[in-house]
């Protein structure tokens, strides 16, 4: 039996606990807050969506941004200021360009056998969490951008996707509550919807009962290479008596996976890997439907608006999720009102029945790499591997990468013919 150490108690750290649990490790996750699941895991648009795998890296998203950069809002908005990072990524993400059919194909495949594990997994541990397997709705206002999505619909179905076009009038017996005028759409029966937050935060539980170990509220400040694995500093956000800051604590692992988001580059360039991950940062806002006119009005289908690239979710019967728009602007985490009206005019356009007197808005760094495909596998030092840099389908492609990361640690242990060596003590230094 190994000692696993997981960075990061989102999405991903938490199915790759889980994974590793399933082959009979011992598992510590940290995480910088005091709970699971407490940033890009917490209020994102719901969506289990393989018929949102199309990856960015294609020449049209390229010249909308370009026309998108001095309008505040946007659904794509870069901020002009150079970086060495962002200069960097953007470079990369150009240079993925001609991987555009190769890894969008790569993204739904994954993303169909994540959703055949999500769902084993919440039947196995009997996890409820506003699942709604109601199929996802992408709807397109004019003939250029519904001709466009067909193509994309030809390259989803390629690689397994059941996807299918629907007329206007197909378009509104599949979502009634929907108001407005369509040119088509394009729906997917088996993708579904659910609360990320109650998942993960659920599905730590169950890893906590068979033994994980969760440290919150504490800082990795350095990971590396150790005579007895790997390494971990770590450091509480609490003082002493004195108000000073408690000392840095120690501890050994057999392995470690890094799974720390937007914090994964840091940690990857003290280990020597290049995890070229940019921050891009999204909105939602949950409407919370507190009477019944709204209840019945808001939609139960999930739906993607190609045009404002905004998406929705129904999370039970009271409250309603709506996300959208990514924003190039560093590691900046404010809740700007100029990105929430669009996501509040949105609801009241398409569904004015629903009161949005009360709405809760929230915003979350999403870890993107150049190519839009994870970074998951084993780092350059023995040791080290990575789940991470899922962009704006962590919540779709976890289940999957956390098994493939979990098989990778294992086949590595296996092959060295470690044993628990690392050591459960904290020690400080």
């Amino acid at each position: 039996m190994a000692h696993i150490a997981i960075v990061g108690a989102g999405i991903t750290g938490i199915t790759t606990a889980y994974s590793l649990l399933e082959y009979g490790h011992r598992v510590t996750v940290f995480d910088r807050h005091r709970y699971p699941a407490m940033e890009t895991s917490f209020a994102n648009g719901g969506q289990l969506s393989a018929s949102n795998a199309e990856v960015w890296n294609n020449p049209s998203t390229l010249i909308k941004a370009l026309g998108w950069v001095f309008k505040s809002d946007a659904p794509l908005l870069l901020n002009p200021l150079p970086s060495w990072h962002k200069l960097s990524w953007l470079v990369e993400f150009v240079g993925q360009v001609p991987r555009y059919r190769a890894n969008t194909l790569a993204t739904v495949r994954l993303a169909l056998e994540a959703r055949r594990q999500l769902f084993a997994i919440a039947e196995r541990e009997g996890i409820d969490f506003d699942l709604e397997r109601r199929g996802i709705l992408h709807i397109y206002r004019d003939q250029k951008s519904f001709t466009r999505a067909e193509r994309v619909n030809a390259l989803l179905r390629e690689g397994g996707l059941e996807r299918h076009a629907v007329t206007p009038e197909e378009i509104k017996a599949i979502e009634p509550a929907l108001v407005g005028n369509f040119h088509g759409g394009f729906y997917t029966p088996s993708d579904a919807t659910g609360d990320i937050h109650k998942f993960t935060r659920q599905l730590a539980a169950v890893c906590e009962r068979r033994g994980m170990r969760f440290i919150g509220d504490v800082a990795v400040e350095r990971v590396a290479a150790a005579a007895d694995g790997i390494g971990l500093d770590w450091r509480t956000s609490e003082q002493d008596n004195n108000n000073n800051a408690v000392a840095v604590q120690k501890t050994s692992a057999d392995a470690v996976v890094i799974c720390a988001g937007v914090e994964s580059r840091r940690l990857g360039a003290s280990l020597g890997d290049h995890i070229n991950i940019y921050p891009v940062k999204g909105y939602s806002i949950t409407v919370e439907l507190d009477d019944a006119t709204s209840r019945a009005g808001a939609p139960w289908v999930s739906l993607l608006d190609d045009e404002s690239k905004i998406v929705s979710s129904r999370l039970g019967a009271d409250r309603f999720r709506v996300a959208g728009t990514a924003e190039l602007n560093g590691y900046n985490r404010d809740i700007r009102d100029v990105r929430i009206d669009p996501l509040v005019a949105w609801t009241r356009h398409l569904f004015p029945s629903v009161s949005t007197e009360r709405v809760i808005p929230w915003a979350g760094l999403r870890p993107m790499m150049p190519s839009m495909l994870p970074r998951v596998g084993a780092g350059r030092r023995p040791g080290v591997f990575y789940n991470t840099g899922h962009g704006h389908l962590g919540w779709t492609l976890s289940a999957a990468t956390a098994r493939i990361v979990a098989e990778a640690v294992q086949a590595s242990l296996s092959s060295t013919g470690a044993r628990h060596t690392g050591s459960l003590a904290w020690t400080t230094g």
